[in-house]
């Protein structure tokens, strides 16, 4: 009877191990906490890769530049990660490509003292932002040239750290104005500084946000890439029909417990997500043109080499994403 069991329990072993071997599995890293990744924690949360037979490991990093290692190496299959990883690596000759489109333009506010009320009063102050060369810096000065003020004639621009220490540095007075997104907009009116004007109405086209794989595993792994660009389809649709539950999933990867910085967050990214997610090549452009000016690579780059927007293509044509929206 022993040796029944013994068998029965070792066949059953078997059993699980060859059908845990049978599922695809996939490697997806992020970086960066902000709501830009909500896509990502939707996916993790509701268990959209496992219901199409993926097993996924999703791992948080904390800098887009060992991401990006990672996935060169290959010891993950794609990554939630920014435009300025892209062009970097790409133009470097790594044959990195997005696949998906997630956030195509900055979401983020310009904050300043509370005694300037105009964006033209920022002329002959200082700014501070995250790193000089980071996302938060090309975001400030595309702005700023777009209103009006010249980035490297108008004012000075400086690296000051987070968002509690672009905070600390106007308190001290050693910046004026800054760049913050949501949800610390409230925490920063709270501190007494001012909304002084909201990025994301330039609408510039950039890819703050996207789904970035290889080449070479598009064409290994195409059938496990396409699910997981409808797992991104899937989570952006749940992000903009379920509000509520979109903020408990900000507030628990953020620390955020603001109802007010919960709400307008929310507003933010579930407006700028789009819904059908095709990465194009105007969001990559605009990074080319600003890194044009100190690399000869990207002045001659052509934008739609750096994109594949064949499997959200795919998904459309299929009536995937119309059938979600039921339109």
């Amino acid at each position: 009877m022993r040796v029944l069991t013994r068998i029965s329990a070792l066949a059953a072993l078997l059993f699980f191990a060859g059908s845990a071997s049978a599922q695809e599995k996939l490697r997806l890293a992020w970086a960066g906490f902000s709501p830009t990744n909500s896509p990502i924690w939707v996916i993790q949360d509701r268990k959209l890769l496992q219901k199409m037979g993926v097993q996924p490991e999703i791992i948080a990093i904390s800098a887009s530049p060992t991401v990006l290692q990672a996935l060169l190496a290959g010891e993950i299959d794609a990554a939630s990660v920014s435009v300025t990883t892209l062009t970097s690596s790409r133009l470097a000759g790594a044959d990195t490509v997005m696949i998906v489109g997630v956030v195509p333009t900055f979401v983020d506010h310009i904050v300043s003292l509370s005694n300037i009320t105009a964006v033209e009063q920022l002329k002959g102050k200082t700014g501070g932002v995250n790193r000089l060369g980071t996302t938060s810096d090309l975001g400030l000065r595309l702005a700023l040239r777009k209103l009006g003020v010249d980035p490297e004639k108008d004012v000075k621009i400086i690296p000051t750290g987070g968002t509690a220490e672009r905070f600390a540095a106007l308190s001290k007075g050693l910046t004026q104005f800054t760049i913050i997104p949501e949800p610390f907009l409230t925490q920063a009116e709270k501190l007494g500084f001012r909304n002084l004007y909201n990025i994301s109405d330039l609408k510039i086209p950039f890819w703050w946000n996207g789904i970035l794989t290889r080449e070479s595993i598009i064409k290994a792994k195409r059938p496990l890439m396409q699910k997981l660009a409808r797992a991104m389809v899937e989570a952006i649709h749940i992000i903009k029909t379920e509000k509520e539950y979109e903020k408990t999933l900000i507030k628990k990867n953020l620390g955020v417990s603001d109802p007010e910085g919960l709400e307008r967050a929310y507003k933010d990214y579930s407006n700028a997500f789009p819904e059908a997610p095709y990465p194009t090549a105007e969001g990559v452009k605009t990074m080319l043109d600003d890194l044009a000016h100190t690399n000869p690579k990207a002045a001659t780059a052509d934008p739609k080499a750096f994109v594949d927007p064949s499997l959200i293509r795919e998904l459309d044509a299929s009536g995937f994403i119309k059938q979600l929206y039921k339109k």
